[in-house]
Order: structure tokens, then sequence, then C-alpha cells
């Protein structure tokens, strides 16, 4: 089952806009590492090490700063151009997580923009394609019983 074609109201963005920015941060930085720990997300953390990230979810207004180590990504706000932003609607980046889309499509279908460093954003980029969304099939189940 596909998902649909949602794109928020530009009056939503103005409000995700103006929400801090500490929730959803902390929120993916904690994911993140705990998928690390459990094997889930297949990252060589050395390459991430001292690398500013941006994940901009554009139709919701909200923008995701954090930064990485060695050994893990950190949930830290910086100042300045990121090394790697990535932006797209949510939907799109659902669709990624839900192996709906691939990152390449969705690039090149002009829905995901990848600015910044391009060796860093194919490791990233390789990495998103590697990774096995824990809750992609439990998402498709709930909502197919539905």
């Amino acid at each position: 089952m596909a998902l649909p074609e949602i794109v928020l109201p530009a009056w939503a963005g103005k409000i995700g806009g103006k929400l801090p920015g500490r929730p959803p941060r902390f929120a993916l930085v904690f994911a993140l590492n705990t998928m690390l720990k459990r094997g889930l997300l297949p990252a060589d953390m050395s390459l991430f090490d001292g690398r500013t990230f941006e994940i901009d979810v554009l139709d919701a207004g909200i923008k995701v700063r954090f930064t990485a180590n060695a050994e893990k990504f950190i949930d830290a706000d910086f100042f300045g151009t990121p090394d790697l932003r990535l932006a797209a609607n949510g939907i799109d980046f659902m669709r990624m997580m839900m192996r709906e889309e691939d990152p390449d499509t969705l690039f090149f279908n002009r829905k995901l923009q990848i600015e910044g460093d391009t060796e860093l954003g194919l490791i990233t980029k390789n990495l998103l394609d590697s990774v096995d969304w824990p809750f992609g099939d439990w998402f498709l189940k709930r909502q197919l019983s539905d």
C-alpha cells in the first residue's frame, strides 16, 4: 500500500518553524544512537566524526541540526552551514524509511535535496539505503488491518 501524496499546508510549516529544535533533535539522535547500539544502523562512525548535519522537513518547517563523534551522534546544535543538509517533505522521508522510495529516486525526482560535502552525502545516502527500518513492516501491517 503506497503512501498518499501528502504535503502539509504552508501555515503548518510556519508554526513548525517557530517551535524549539531541541525535542525533535533529541528524538532523532536518540533513535539513531539506539539503532547504532542494536546494530540496525551499520555506520562506521569514524566517517561522521566531527561532522555537522541538518535534516530539514520542508513542509513541516522543522530543521533538526546535530553533530557526531567517532562513537555516536550528538544532541548538539551548531552555528553556520552544516557539512551535510538533507531536505524533503515529511512524506518523502517516510517513503525512504518505509522503503517505498530509495534516496536516489527521490533525489533525481527533485523530492530530496542533498547539499554540502559530496562524499559525506554519498556515505549518508548509502547508509540510508542499507538500513532495515524496523517499524516499516509494523506500520504497513497496521495500516492494512485498520
